[in-house]
């Protein structure tokens, strides 16, 4: 049973691209792997930019500051 975890940033992601995301991982399992559609599971963490950094910054600092 493939478990996949995708982590991005929540920012303006619809439903629509997530079940995007879902679908094309899902798929990707499938036509690499051989893997059970089924049993396919993918997650989708989002995590504010105030809680993600990068080179010691969080990124909402970095985006503040046109990194």
């Amino acid at each position: 049973m493939p478990y996949v975890n995708i982590k991005i940033t929540s920012e303006h992601v619809t439903p629509e691209k997530k079940a995007e995301l879902i679908k094309g991982v899902t798929q990707l399992l499938v036509d690499v792997l051989d893997k059970n559609p089924e049993t396919t599971v993918v997650v989708i963490d989002e995590v504010n930019t105030d809680n993600w950094g990068i080179g010691g910054q969080s990124v909402t600092e970095r985006r503040h500051l046109g990194k």
